[in-house]
């Protein structure tokens, strides 16, 4: 159940089987797909068996399982992703893919723990992307396999039934924990942050990073009952005094900025399970990490999968690995 990478030809082939995938790749080759039982969306950056790799050729596919006993492929937009969880198989789990900052992702970043059924059935997926130098250049896109449009906005999931005894384990490794710095909190739920309470006291959020010299690379991190939850930094705008961020927060959530990480990849094989890594399904990684770590060529535990723009465990999440296991009860 290993993911790899294939070249177009060989893909091509494998839809024409009526086989049923998960894709991720450049626009340029996902492009040129033929219709089939399938989604995907846009990025040139994984974790291959040989280590992180950017590549507009290659294509990464994760191929359901046989024992799957029944997969369709549906879409959502931005006034209908709050059906996700409700539309859910009863026995089995969910793949999703949004662009990158299309109304459908900020709709479910900012809303999906408020969706019926939340977090009831396994959720997993990433947020599309392009290569960091075309960003703002091209836009991020997902692909409908089955009718070949491809989206600029909207949500492609795919919906997998399990057999009775079997069930879908859902899990997320972070290396990072919350500092012994301040506590902050924001007044209200958001990408973009002006105002911050630290330690109670209200402040520009972007005068405080400046006034601190925070390490930006390093995430806001909130505990929630024990799950260490990331919030990325994009960009301070110096001049609006505003900061912008891959995720929202959300208002009087305590968050601390992140501890410092070593060496990436020791921190993170600590994290890997110390079974069953061959039994992981579909897995994700942030392309904050691949950069900031400099994963092109360093191995992750043995674990492959698409480069993300965000990772989707039940809700959105940022410099985090998600990944997905099926188990026999």
């Amino acid at each position: 159940m290993n993911p790899v990478l294939y070249g177009l030809d060989e893909v091509a082939q494998r839809i024409t089987t009526g086989a049923r995938l998960v894709l991720a790749g450049d626009e340029a080759v996902l492009s040129k797909l033929p219709k089939g039982r399938w989604i995907g969306g846009t990025i040139p950056y994984f974790m291959g068996a040989d280590g992180g790799v950017m590549s507009k050729d290659l294509i990464h596919v994760t191929e359901l399982p046989a024992s799957v006993e029944t997969a369709s492929c549906t879409t959502y937009r931005a006034d209908t992703i709050a059906r996700v969880y409700a539309d859910a198989p009863a026995n089995g789990f969910s793949i999703i893919i949004i662009p990158a900052a299309s109304p459908t992702h900020l709709s479910f970043a900012i809303n999906a723990p408020t969706y019926e059924g939340f977090a009831t059935s396994p959720l997993i997926g990433w947020i599309s992307g392009v290569h960091v130098d075309e960003i703002g250049k091209r836009r991020a896109k997902v692909f409908f396999g089955e009718t070949g449009e491809a989206l600029e906005d909207g949500a492609v999931v795919m919906q997998a039934t399990l057999p009775a005894g079997t069930y879908a384990d859902l899990n997320i490794i972070n290396i990072f924990s919350q500092g012994d710095g301040d506590t902050i909190t924001f007044p209200e739920d958001g990408f973009i942050v002006g105002d911050a309470f630290i330690n109670g006291e209200n402040t520009n959020f972007a005068d405080y990073i400046a006034a601190r010299t925070l390490d930006t690379r390093l995430p806001l991190v909130a505990n929630y009952c024990g799950a260490m939850i990331n919030i990325s930094i994009q960009r301070i705008d110096t001049a609006n005094r505003r900061v912008h961020l891959y995720a929202p927060v959300f208002r009087d959530v305590q968050y601390r900025h992140a501890a410092p990480v070593g060496d990436y990849v020791r921190e993170f094989t600590g994290h890997l399970p110390h079974d069953g890594i061959d039994s992981i399904f579909f897995s994700c990684n942030c392309i904050l990490n691949y950069l900031y770590s400099e994963l092109e060529g360093r191995k992750t535990g043995g674990i492959t999968g698409p480069i993300t723009f965000g990772e989707i465990a039940y809700q959105l999440l940022n410099q985090t690995m998600a990944y997905l296991t099926i188990r026999s009860l």
